[in-house]
């Protein structure tokens, strides 16, 4: 299971985080390295990764060439220079691979970070205010946005039966409230 990323801030993160090292892959240095991101593409050969425990530190990480990125079942087995064995990769066991924010691939129109989401005022399609989003749950199977508000806190499933329009730049989330997410 993923680690849990608290976002407790909008303001841009130095990093966008690829994957998770998991361990070593064979004896030469490899990583084998949970997905994290719907853009594995993002890692290829010739290019710049930094490896890290904490996004938000851009001074604790540090700067990697990729060699050779290929899938392996769900993984990713990344290349890099520098590491040449086994002992050498195992030391990078449980930190993230990211990639500076500057040099994330462009998004999609309607798309945005979960970073931007935070912050948003929440709102019902009847127009009842539900609060700001303070965080976001990822659970692998969708996003979770978690909203503090005259209600107390209310979780939205990032589902479009639930979510139907988010305005990043009106700073505002128009959400459907299903029977039972209130509690109800």
């Amino acid at each position: 299971m993923s680690p849990r990323i608290v976002r407790r801030r909008r303001e841009p993160p130095p990093f966008l985080l690829l994957g998770r090292v998991l361990r070593p892959h064979g004896v030469r240095g490899e990583l084998r390295v949970e997905i994290i991101t719907a853009y594995p593409e993002r890692i290829v050969e010739n290019r710049r990764v930094f490896l890290g425990t904490d996004p938000a530190d851009a001074h604790a990480a540090t700067e990697h060439r990729v060699r050779r990125a290929r899938r392996h079942q769900q993984y990713l087995i990344l290349e890099l220079e520098g590491l040449a064995d086994r002992t050498t990769a195992d030391a990078y066991r449980d930190q993230y691979v990211m990639v500076p924010l500057e040099e994330a691939v462009p998004l999609e129109e309607g798309e945005f970070y979960l970073f931007q989401a935070l912050g948003l005022d929440v709102v019902t399609d009847e127009g009842e205010y539900l609060g700001k989003i303070a965080d976001v749950i990822e659970t692998g199977a969708n996003d979770v946005y978690v909203v503090h508000g005259p209600l107390g806190e209310v979780l939205l499933p990032d589902i479009e039966e639930c979510i139907l329009k988010v305005d990043i730049a009106a700073g505002q989330m128009t959400v459907h409230l299903m029977e039972g997410l209130l509690g109800e």
